[in-house]
């Protein structure tokens, strides 16, 4: 259980910090003054402390110095007001993770407090084991960083990854990270980041999709207190946070063409101004970007920049889809199934044979991320030590059920006497013939709405009682 110490001299803060991460398996110790937390921090070991940036003895800048000098390893979030950001974004710069600012929102936190504690188990990891001899290291012998959440594979596809990612982390190449929703980008990222020159600063990740091109220039560059309507305090952007660190940016493709050529140019001349500033930042951050849609398409339709395009394509790297990885597929659900265990304080160890070959057969669309909510919804499902069918989502036992192979060769004519039960089998049967129509339509619209049974039903022009009667009666659920 990983062990956070929360310093505020607001009890009540303080409380309602430590009753949150309690319920959400963390083990958390409060401090309400910089001395106090000194002494917790003397006698005991804490992956994370949770400052406040204003305290009734001391400062959070204080208190990272003092924390950073006595315990480099252990990680430190500043929490402050929005008077305080421009601060804490130099705490940043002087060894902070990161910092929240109030009011705290419990998603916000916890979002923080994970990263910064695995960015911290990935940098231990990193530590080099003092060496016997002064023989310097061959380039095999140094060991790579990886993100928590980047599971090694044994397929060629996973391994011609790995090989990528050696290659590129040490240079301060832009990266282009290409791939279907779900493989794992955003991991590939913070593993390239973890093995850079840079992993000691912020690696900062922005969700471009979900982006409006109101908000997208203040997200980017920030903006100063009163400089637009609704402006209530001085906001820094994504580029000034990753400073000196990696910027992460997500489906990069769905900005608007007018945001991109503010990009541009800030990619190009390596500065940065506020929105209602004058003053100019200078920018150190590398760029990894990743999506989902080919931006050479994106580009001949108009709706992707080529100059910033080329900006961002030193270095390409393309994420296969999990179908692609072969017998990593059970790799990867062996790993899911032990963090679930974890989670839920479960002890299902196995997965039945016939899970294996549904595994194995399923194309998962939504890729890792689908294969581990799977796992995680089995391993609550299952009663036993071992993973069966019926803990299965409906979607997925049916596709394998049913799916016939994509180019199956047609079955050789047979000229041989029929047996006695394919004699009795009523070819002409309207009652049947009924059924397996039925059965067609019902299955394909299932597919054509990912299984969403609620618009199947529409598209039927059924209530979805009924739905579940015909799936039941023509066997498409369990």
């Amino acid at each position: 259980m990983k062990k956070i110490l929360i310093v505020d001299d607001e009890v009540n803060v303080g409380l309602l910090l430590s009753k949150f991460l309690t319920r959400n398996n963390f083990d958390v110790t409060t401090a309400n003054n910089g001395a106090n937390a000194m002494e917790h921090l003397k006698n005991a070991e804490y992956d994370l402390v949770l400052c406040d940036f204003r305290l009734e003895d001391t400062d959070g800048r204080q208190m990272l110095i003092n924390i950073k000098t006595s315990y480099p390893k252990t990680g430190v979030i500043i929490i402050t007001g929005y008077s305080d950001i421009k601060m804490a974004v130099e705490l940043i710069k002087m060894g902070a993770y990161d910092y929240i600012t109030k009011p705290l929102y419990p998603d916000e936190i916890l979002n923080t407090i994970t990263k910064a504690i695995e960015t911290r188990h990935a940098l231990l990891e990193e530590e080099p084991v003092a060496a016997a001899t002064t023989t310097k290291p061959s380039k095999s012998d140094k060991k790579q960083v990886l993100s928590s959440e980047f599971v090694l594979g044994n397929a060629k596809a996973s391994k011609e990854l790995l090989r990528q990612i050696e290659l590129v982390a040490p240079t301060n190449y832009s990266v282009i990270i290409i791939g279907e929703s779900g493989t794992g980008k955003e991991s590939v990222a913070k593993s390239i980041h973890l093995n850079s020159p840079r992993h000691a600063q912020p690696f900062i990740a922005m969700d471009c999709g979900s982006l409006t091109k109101e908000l997208a220039q203040s997200e980017f560059f920030g903006h100063e207190k009163g400089s637009f309507t609704g402006a209530l305090y001085t906001k820094i952007g994504h580029f000034e946070m990753a400073n000196g660190g990696t910027l992460f940016l997500d489906e990069v493709g769905n900005l608007s063409y007018d945001i991109q050529a503010a990009l541009l140019r800030t990619v190009q001349e390596r500065k940065v101004k506020r929105i209602g500033s004058t003053k100019e930042i200078d920018l150190d951050v590398r760029i990894i970007v990743a999506t989902n849609e080919n931006l050479q398409d994106a580009i001949q339709k108009g709706r992707f920049r080529e100059d910033l395009f080329h900006r961002f394509n030193e270095f390409g790297i393309y994420m296969p889809a999990l179908r692609e990885r072969g017998s990593d597929i059970m790799l990867l659900a062996d790993h899911f199934l032990k963090m679930a265990n974890q989670e839920l304080g479960r002890n299902v160890s196995s997965f039945a044979p016939d899970v294996i070959e549904c595994f194995m057969n399923y194309r998962w669309p939504g890729n890792i991320r689908e294969l581990k909510n799977v796992v995680r919804r089995a391993a609550l499902l299952t009663e036993g030590d071992e993973v069966q069918m019926k803990a299965l989502p409906l979607e997925i036992s049916i596709n394998t059920k049913y799916m016939m192979p994509a180019a199956a060769e047609p079955a050789p004519v047979s000229h041989a006497e029929p047996t006695p039960a394919t004699a009795k089998e009523p070819k002409h049967d309207l009652k049947n013939a009924a059924l397996e129509a039925e059965y067609d339509t019902i299955l394909k619209v299932l597919r054509e709405v990912n299984f969403n049974k609620t618009k199947a039903a529409e598209i039927l022009q059924i209530d979805r009682k009924t739905l579940y009667n015909k799936m039941k009666a023509i066997n498409l659920g369990k």
